[in-house]
């Protein structure tokens, strides 16, 4: 059965524990109506990309809880170098790829190389030992619990149905709310 991204999120959802989770670009839209937790950010930089380094180190100070950062194949094109640093600081990250094949929320155009691109490959050759692949939601449901079990880094790469015509989504709350709430989670002091 193939993906629709708000499938492939509540997978996602359902398993993520008590890690951080980091939405950018398209996935901010569908996450918070999925959770709504202080240690959930949404992340809509200047620059598209940046969300995994976001997210090592987030899970480099943070350990013992770990992050998730769900990047589209777009931002992940941006910043592809970002998977040779994961893999060269290991930590409980776990980078899930939400390949719609297209520049979702700019226009819909087809993001370069969409559908010929092996993500799983360049993880491997990058040095991420933990990679998946899923093209069915029912497949992703059973690995779901599993792939997410034991330590990062992790790369998930999810195959979904593109959607033409989103617009670009807002973040739920101000930056400056999310900060906060996510310092508060994570037990920092100032």
């Amino acid at each position: 059965m193939p993906m629709s991204q708000r499938d492939a999120l509540e997978v996602v959802a359902k398993h993520r524990g008590d890690r951080v989770v980091i939405s950018t670009m398209g996935s901010i839209g569908d996450w918070p109506a999925l959770s709504d937790t202080p240690a959930d950010f949404a992340y809509i930089p200047s620059s598209m990309g940046q969300g995994p380094a976001l997210g090592l180190g987030l899970a480099l100070a943070q350990p013992q809880r770990g992050a998730i950062v769900l990047c589209g194949d777009g931002s992940l094109l941006m910043n592809l170098g970002c998977l040779v640093t994961i893999a060269q600081h290991p930590a409980n990250l776990w980078l899930v790829l939400l390949d719609n094949g297209l520049y979702e929320v700019t226009g819909g155009q087809p993001v370069a190389g969409a559908g010929r691109t092996d993500y799983a490959g360049l993880a491997r050759a990058a040095g991420i030992a933990r990679v998946e692949s899923f093209d069915d939601l029912n497949a992703w449901q059973t690995a779901a619990k599993s792939v997410f079990a034991g330590s990062g880094p992790g790369f998930v790469w999810l195959k979904l149905e593109g959607r033409r015509g989103q617009k670009t989504p807002a973040a739920p709350r101000p930056m400056a709310e999310q900060i906060a709430r996510l310092r508060a989670a994570l037990g920092v002091v100032e």
